[in-house]
């Protein structure tokens, strides 16, 4: 057990000996948590006019990335070995394809919510990294050099530790 009156950070997924465990969260409060992810994939101009189109020969690449995503947020503790399953109330993805980028660029921003005793930041990452796959199968046939990038956590509600912004 780590030393709860010792101020140093440790990491919560391992305990007193070391060895990796599943965090107990049954004495914690259940409140209503909500985590903000983002991430985007880069393309070229002619891919990105498939996937604005809707002619993609898969089929209408952002709704089913939308569908994977959300799958994907609800699928979390099956992939990540020691999240916690959760009830999930709420998994909303937004697709936005800034006009002013250099590169053709999807954001992909993934809002999950859950009332519940841990956070759902687990979940809104996972929505956004398989969303964003998802446009990467759909589309490889035609673009093998995408780039997903900048996947991160922009904000968190709820628990202990109460509100989170990221710094930029």
């Amino acid at each position: 057990m780590p030393n709860t009156t010792d101020t140093t950070p440790f990491l919560t997924h391992f305990d007193g000996h070391g060895q990796a465990h599943m965090v107990d969260v049954g004495a914690k409060a259940a409140t209503h948590r909500i985590a903000v992810a983002t991430g985007c994939i880069q393309m070229q101009p002619e891919t990105m006019a498939l996937v604005l189109s809707g002619s993609a020969k898969k089929g209408d690449v952002l709704g089913i990335a939308r569908i994977a995503g959300i799958q994907g947020a609800k699928r979390t503790s099956d992939l990540i070995p020691l999240c916690h399953p959760l009830a999930l109330t709420r998994v909303a993805l937004v697709f936005d394809i800034p006009k002013d980028s250099a590169v053709p660029t999807v954001v992909c921003t993934a809002t999950a919510e859950t009332v519940g005793p841990t956070g759902v930041e687990m979940e809104a990452l996972t929505a956004v990294q398989v969303a964003l796959l998802t446009i990467y199968d759909m589309c490889k046939a035609v673009d093998r050099g995408m780039t997903i990038t900048n996947v991160k956590l922009l904000e968190k509600h709820g628990g202990k530790s109460g509100h989170w912004v990221a710094a930029d």
